[in-house]
């Protein structure tokens, strides 16, 4: 008999058609002639008026501009940088650009060139100040240096060289060093180490204060932190790049915070360096005079949030959380200008949410509530008592734009397209910039009232979605899946062009599945979705993609249950997604296999391993294989360290699992890669070896986490297609 669909629990909440034509998508349209990426708009700025803006463009000669627009009308009212006419004044050929930085007067820019990449996230530029009035440039330093950041004023520019922190007085043309123990791979003045730097999403380590007359900086202590090598190919010896990483229950950093005057004069906080916790945020209040810090312990469940006084170096608590779990950090905190309040976003609820909280301490009022969450805090508006936020209220796959007074009354939702919505405001709050887009409709820009009205649009995209409809492609369809004790998952599923219900398709899912992450949003989705449709309608396999309970948007419940065992539930739900999908009429349960990238990785080998009778090949790129490879800071806020949790580690690292793997594997790694090192890959395959398990491999020679560069991608797709073609 025909397998029956009684027994599934999937519920089609939505099916989108992306485009009927009958050109077939290649790896060339994806990777190399850019055929199915929309136009996007980068480099919008707000100017000070409120009723302009700028962005950064190019004009018909193919020069970097910076024009400037009228919010309301669209109309252009000025050039603010000219690429052309900077080349001219500076007897130069030719002046490009792929970004800049305002000073607060509007009158000067910062402008990085020669840019050098140092890991993933961070640069190092020769940085070029623009006078906007004259388009003069000068060098804010002969070398290559890092983070170069007006003070309010634009008086001076403050930047890191060499691990020290410098200030230049733009008026006086003099430079000072404000520190001198700077020492790479040992002391970091101005900057954070690599694992700040990647799990706490931040680079810069000093911040001005309110009026441009101090700095408050990091210093970091690196001396005892275990030093990482990776081998780098293109010479005749190769070269070792060397630096610190702290693997799971490893040696931290030292962090102090201090605060210095421009004159060199400094004072360090009194934050229990010694200790062994993390400072992950420093930001100054409205008060030039009061810094807060964020303290978090290693554990990170424990989270303060001091306030500094710059004049004695005093710090008080003002207010705290501790979780049974973690607390994550994030940037949605707003001092406010009467310098006593401030609106912060916090999960103390079990749900992200807005508080409005006095800075010497007590919660004056929840501003937010119920369940659902907040994603962005977007601003306040503290003239007229508004605060704009974006929220999962509508759909946990959506996101929309809603405004409420300040103290949670009259909530009021902006947007209402499906979709995921996202808005930049004016600096007077009476327009905001739009940006909206769903999984089969590509970005749309436009210009709106601060009560959502629409004033006019910038790009529909409609070109590219004409050019889109000459593809042969098929529908996109949103579902849930019940797996065990009534725990729903959101999905999408992928079907091939001419799909017909009465055959059997092979299943190919794609996995993410870390912690707070979201693959499942109606948004639209880039490189790897339109690989997705190349296999559905080329190859006829359907594609499915499944959030797992660890993901994010449902709730810390929902989220933080895979505390201390990832890996568990994620491999579970996916493997109990592929059975329930199996028993669709249409899918051959014979043929079903997974891949993904980075955790991804991590989790279509745990799922082979795990689920080897559902399935029967995976691809894992760039896989964590041992979470005691990965840095302390991402792997002990869920798992604490090894020390504590041996088995939590061991029970679900793909490395102890290979003599469960029976399906076909390809394992693909970067040996550049700074993040998850290719020791995972390499200790995988040495243990897959050493149990005699057959896999496939692919290895790329000076390519870091994300392998990309020339012909890198698509030499490793093509291997994937033709992966996916033999063995599934």
């Amino acid at each position: 008999m025909k397998k029956s669909i009684i027994s599934l629990y999937l519920l089609t909440i939505s099916i989108a058609v992306l485009a009927q034509g009958t050109k077939p998508i290649t790896l060339e349209d994806i990777w190399i002639n850019g055929s199915i990426y929309p136009s996007t708009i980068g480099g919008f700025v707000n100017l000070n008026d409120g009723k302009t803006y700028c962005q950064l463009e190019t004009d018909e000669y193919q020069n970097n501009v910076v024009n400037k627009y009228d919010y309301a009308t669209g109309n252009q009212t000025g050039v603010l940088i000219d690429g052309k006419a900077i080349a001219q004044v500076n007897g130069m050929d030719h002046f490009s650009f792929g970004s800049f930085q305002l000073s607060a007067d509007e009158q000067q820019a910062l402008i990085p060139t020669q840019t050098k990449s140092i890991y993933r996230h961070s640069r190092e530029s020769v940085y070029m100040l623009l006078n906007l009035k004259t388009n003069k440039l000068t060098k804010i330093s002969e070398k290559h240096i890092r983070y170069a950041t007006f003070n309010p004023p634009g008086t001076m520019v403050a930047y890191v060289l060499d691990n020290n922190l410098y200030v230049k007085d733009l008026i006086k043309g003099k430079t000072k060093q404000l520190t001198k123990d700077g020492k790479h791979n040992a002391i970091i003045n101005g900057g954070v180490d690599w694992v700040y730097e990647e799990e706490f999403s931040m680079s810069r380590g000093f911040e001005w204060n309110a009026d441009g007359t101090k700095l408050a900086y990091y210093r970091f202590d690196e001396t005892k932190v275990p030093m990482f090598d990776m081998t780098m190919y293109g010479t005749l010896y190769p070269q070792h790049e060397q630096f610190k990483y702290p693997k799971a229950g490893e040696v931290n950093s030292t962090v102090d915070v201090y605060i210095c005057n421009l004159k060199g004069k400094r004072k360090k906080l009194e934050l229990n360096s010694e200790r062994d916790q993390y400072i992950p945020r420093i930001k100054w209040t409205e008060d030039p005079n009061i810094l807060s810090v964020q303290r978090l312990n290693r554990l990170q469940n424990h989270w303060e949030l001091l306030m500094a006084d710059a004049s004695t170096g005093k710090l008080s608590l003002s207010i705290e959380e501790e979780n049974k779990y973690y607390v994550d950090i994030h940037d949605d905190i707003i001092f406010l200008k009467d310098k006593r309040h401030f609106v912060m976003k916090s999960e103390r609820t079990g749900y992200w949410h807005l508080y409005m909280h006095k800075i010497d301490g007590p919660q004056v009022f929840e501003i937010t509530k119920g369940d659902w969450e907040v994603e962005h805090l977007l601003g306040v508006d503290e003239k007229n008592q508004k605060v704009y936020f974006t929220s999962t209220e509508v759909s946990p796959i959506e996101r929309h734009v809603y405004v409420c007074d300040i103290d949670g009354k009259k909530r009021k939702r902006l947007t209402m397209e499906p979709g995921t919505h996202e808005a930049t405001f004016s600096n007077d709050f009476s327009m905001f910039f739009h940006t909206h887009s769903a999984i089969t409709i590509p970005f749309s820009y436009n210009i709106r009232k601060n009560d959502g009205t629409l004033l006019r649009e910038i790009e529909t995209n409609a070109e590219f979605a004409a050019k889109m409809s000459e593809f042969r492609m098929g529908t996109t369809e949103f579902r849930e899946i019940e797996v065990e004790n009534g725990v729903m998952l959101n999905a999408y599923m992928i079907y091939p062009k001419d799909f017909d219900p009465t055959k059997e398709y092979p299943l190919f899912m794609h996995v993410y599945g870390g912690p707070g992450s979201q693959q499942v949003l109606n948004s639209w989705r880039w490189s790897n979705f339109f690989w997705h449709h190349m296999l559905a309608s080329e190859h006829n396999i359907i594609i499915a993609v499944v959030d797992n309970r660890g993901t994010g948007g449902r709730g810390e419940e929902f989220k933080k249950m895979t505390y201390k065992q990832l890996g568990k539930y994620e491999t579970e739900d996916q493997i109990a997604a592929a059975k329930k999908l199996g028993e669709l009429p249409f899918v051959n349960a014979q043929r079903m296999g997974i891949w993904g990238w980075s955790y991804g990785g991590y989790m279509s080998s745990l799922c082979l391993a795990k689920g080897s009778s559902t399935f029967k090949m995976a691809i894992a790129v760039a896989p964590v294989t041992n979470w005691r490879y990965y840095d302390n800071v991402y792997t002990e806020r869920f798992m604490r360290t090894p020390q504590e949790n041996a088995k939590g580690y061991d029970d679900n690292s793909p490395i102890n699992h290979v003599s469960s793997i029976k399906g076909k594997y390809l394992i693909v790694h970067g040996l550049a890669d700074d993040n998850v090192h290719f020791q995972n890959t390499a200790e995988m395959v040495n243990a897959m070896i050493s149990k005699n398990i057959p896999f496939d491999s692919e290895f790329y020679p000076n390519k870091n986490h994300g392998i990309y560069g020339g012909y890198t991608r698509i030499h490793l797709f093509d291997k994937m297609t033709r992966f996916v073609e033999e063995n599934l």
